[in-house]
């Protein structure tokens, strides 16, 4: 084979174009000048091979030109030719970032070898988004984010923003309200992200049932029912992961969250081939109000029970709205002690 040949058979590199659009005041457009600080911010600037240019005022301008051979009328949009194939077009530089510029990491660092309390404490005074970066960065899909509620779709939607491919699990224990079903299915529209619904062992809850009836925790407590519904399934989820993430903060429960770290070891359950899990918890300094000031600055979806007074929000038979003045977990187990409110995932 001649040397020519050589250059010929060899694959092509990937190549972007960028679409920006320009003003009839001269200036770039709002949402192209953000995608450029994106990608900037992102180290990933030097990925783009050439930006044209839609120009406002000039219909016959490259940009525009591209713009109406490819169905695209919005700015920016990027154009992706790779090794010969057909151009895909990409109107979300969030989505580019996902699905053509995102690095998984090169060596999946072991849970073992993190000295969590020195990260703790380098990391306790961060913005939340930082503290999910450092997991992301050290093992991609292999930290898996925990969906159920506002604290949880605020760290989804902080993810999201940094473009790592996502692991998202919601712990369905066939207890939950419509309007919680609801909720997963706009989160996973949202931001087109397969949420994986870990349900109960059939077996183990036909069982249960059987035994004690669908509502044996108004007399007996609610940590059997829990213990089937959602800890043997969170075991299950845990067990594919190096890491996970959630969204519980120390003021939610005074008297069984107050001294969450935003980075520790997980005590209580293990990950691939049982390893030792790390766990964290950006928001873990965050109040509600910074929660929901976020949720509302951003855009964030939220469930519409919310808006009944219902603010932990559980299984329906067992969360009721709370009353005004009561402290957030009061809707949660109301018929028992305060200090018995938490389900066996984070004990």
């Amino acid at each position: 084979m001649t040397r020519g040949a050589e250059t010929l058979c060899s694959p092509l590199p990937m190549r972007i174009t960028m679409v920006k659009k320009r003003l009839a005041s001269g200036e770039t457009c709002r949402k192209c000048a953000q995608a450029e600080e994106l990608l900037r911010s992102r180290g990933l600037w030097d990925r783009i091979d050439e930006v044209v240019w839609a120009d406002e005022a000039d219909p016959a301008s490259p940009g525009n030109e591209l713009g109406a051979r490819f169905g695209v009328s919005l700015a920016p949009f990027f154009i992706v030719r790779d090794d010969g194939q057909s151009p895909i077009v990409y109107e979300s530089v969030l989505k580019l970032i996902q699905e053509r510029l995102a690095s998984p990491p090169t060596r999946l660092e072991s849970p073992d070898a993190v000295d969590v309390e020195t990260v703790a404490r380098e990391l306790g005074d961060r913005h939340p988004s930082e503290i999910l970066r450092w997991g992301l960065e050290r093992w991609g899909k292999a930290l898996g984010i925990a969906f159920s509620g506002a604290e949880d779709v605020v760290v989804v939607h902080m993810a999201s923003e940094m473009g790592f491919p996502l692991s998202v699990f919601c712990l369905d224990t066939g207890r939950l309200h419509p309007e919680t079903y609801r909720f997963i299915d706009a989160v996973r529209r949202r931001y087109k992200v397969e949420i994986d619904l870990m349900a109960p062992d059939a077996p183990k809850l036909e069982s249960f049932v059987k035994r004690k009836g669908l509502f044996s925790f108004y007399d007996d407590g609610h940590g059997e029912c829990c213990g089937v519904r959602k800890v043997e399934p969170l075991q299950r989820a845990l067990g594919k992961l190096r890491a996970w993430a959630t969204g519980q903060r120390r003021d939610q429960s005074p008297s069984t969250r107050s001294a969450i770290a935003v980075v520790e070891r997980d005590s209580t359950f293990s990950g691939i081939s049982g390893a030792p899990l790390v766990k964290l918890n950006p928001l873990a300094s965050w109040t509600s109000g910074q929660v929901w000031q976020y949720i509302r600055e951003n855009g964030v979806p939220f469930n519409s029970l919310h808006e009944r007074g219902f603010i932990s929000i559980g299984c329906e038979p067992c969360t009721r709205a709370t009353l005004p003045g009561e402290h957030e977990r009061a809707g949660r187990w109301w018929w028992e002690e305060a200090t018995k409110r938490e389900c066996g995932l984070h004990s």
